[in-house]
């Protein structure tokens, strides 16, 4: 009887036991497997990423065009200054263009 008393006073605490229990041993799992999802880049977020590069660069690629076109404009109606500035814009595009992807 006493043993029956004992093993139902018991019961509460050692359910609190176990949860602790199964927390430690699948702690270093959880841990692993966390590592291993910060340390790779799925597919999906290679694919994202190289998307936002590409719009990156063509946003750039529109910008020093059309800052070029300004200036050569500018270069027609006489400014020698933004005539320099045109080429400098071409050789920027150029290296834009040029830089691996």
């Amino acid at each position: 009887m006493r043993v029956l008393i004992l093993a139902v006073i018991a019961a509460p605490l050692l359910a609190g036991c176990i949860s602790a229990a199964k927390t430690v041993v699948t702690a270093p799992f959880k841990a692993v497997g966390q590592v291993a999802d910060w340390s790779t880049t799925s597919q999906d977020e290679s694919d994202r990423n190289r998307g936002r590069e590409m719009r990156k660069r063509e946003e750039q690629l529109g910008k020093l065009s059309r800052q070029r076109e300004k200036a050569a404009e500018k270069c027609r109606d006489g400014n020698e200054d933004q005539c320099q500035r045109a080429e400098v814009l071409e050789h920027e595009i150029e290296a834009v263009m040029a830089a691996p992807r």
